[in-house]
């Protein structure tokens, strides 16, 4: 049994120290939590605070100043602003849109775990994110029941030490890397005691919203283990990226840090080709590789944004013409109840300007 009150001893994490990660962790207690505010430091309409107001009663607002200096003062159609404000219309129950759109609970059997694929399984830190982004498929999802105390997290190390079938832990759930450096640097330190480990994979938004989040004693527990280490960002317009972030881009992957990114399509966001392309142009510029563009996952309060499969695969086509093809991302459909992520097949236009089927085969990716 570990000693979780003396946890870490003797161990990279005795290296880490708070000393650097006041700016972040205030950056992060100042966040707006208030909808009024929010429309406030914007300039924006009051006209729109009786909806925000209703939205953020069943889902909080919380937005970073660090991501608000990026949103155009005035504009209520900003797409990093349509990101974060919160609407009346979240509160219409839609059919077809559900509160665990992806199934998950049903795979959340052990507490903190989510073991929904082969080989690999989500571990959560936490439940707090840097931004509440409004289109969240986890935004009804029970953190509360998931919390781990020092027996449960013990527990959760057995769970992944005796399946010999998983090779990667991925980090998530809320943003793993809300979490403070000594607790992450204590959980990479056990993850590495485990022999049939080799990856080690988190799923962030920090690096995007809160770019002073990357520090070197962040790096130290993220590269300081045999396990390979890989950053999944999530970033859904070119507009989020700024000299900062590609700081922090470029900070990981001089380490050695695989980065990648995942992006949702959201209609009033990025439903455009060359919004989309010109984001993978700026992720690679910055070393991150387009990963995956995500079809909406129809979790209830967030209808509104929504764009159609065939609208989405015209989009991924003519991104297709405006871009190499290193930098298209896959576009993919997450299903409840499957072994993985479903690719789904663009549509590239002829010289007659219609659309062609390149195949109605829709593949799965081990993701």
């Amino acid at each position: 049994m570990i000693n979780l009150s003396a946890q870490p001893v003797q161990t990279n994490s005795t290296n880490i120290r708070q000393k650097n990660t006041q700016t972040w962790q205030k950056i992060l207690s100042q966040s707006v939590t208030n909808p009024e505010e929010l429309l406030k430091i914007l300039g924006l309409n009051t006209d729109l605070l009786p909806g925000a107001i209703a939205g953020h009663q069943q889902f909080q607002v919380r937005v970073p100043h660090t991501y608000i200096a990026r949103i155009e003062h005035g504009n209520s159609e900003d797409p990093l602003l349509r990101q974060v404000l919160p609407l009346g219309v979240e509160l219409d129950n839609v059919a077809g849109f559900s509160t665990d759109p992806l199934g998950e609970q049903p795979k959340n059997s052990h507490r903190g775990i989510l073991h929904k694929y082969n080989s690999r399984l989500i571990l959560m830190p936490g439940q707090l994110c840097g931004i509440n982004c409004r289109f969240c498929f986890r935004r009804h999802f029970p953190y509360e029941d998931n919390k781990l105390n020092k027996e449960e997290w013990q527990s959760a190390f057995d769970y992944i030490g005796n399946d010999t079938s998983l090779s990667e832990i991925i980090l998530s759930g809320g943003d793993p890397l809300s979490q403070n450096d000594l607790r992450l640097a204590w959980i990479v330190e056990e993850l590495a005691k485990i022999p049939h480990l080799k990856r080690l994979r988190v799923h962030t938004r920090m690096p995007i919203v809160i770019p002073q989040r990357v520090t070197d004693e962040m790096l130290s527990w993220l590269t300081g283990t045999r396990l390979q280490p890989i950053v999944v960002v999530h970033c859904n317009h070119p507009n989020e990226i700024d000299e900062d972030v590609v700081k922090a881009m470029n900070n990981m992957s001089s380490k050695g840090v695989q980065l990648l990114n995942q992006s949702t399509l959201l209609k009033g966001v990025n439903d455009s080709p060359e919004v989309l392309a010109s984001l993978s142009d700026k992720l690679f510029s910055c070393g991150v590789m387009p990963y995956y563009l995500h079809l909406f996952d129809r979790v209830q309060g967030a209808a509104h944004f929504e764009v159609d499969e065939e609208q989405a695969r015209k989009l991924i086509g003519e991104m297709s013409n405006l871009c190499s093809g290193y930098l298209v991302p896959k576009l993919a459909r997450d299903n409840s109840g499957t072994q993985s992520k479903t690719i789904v097949a663009p549509l590239y236009r002829n010289k007659e300007n219609q659309t062609e089927e390149t195949t109605k085969l829709i593949s799965t990716s081990n993701s």
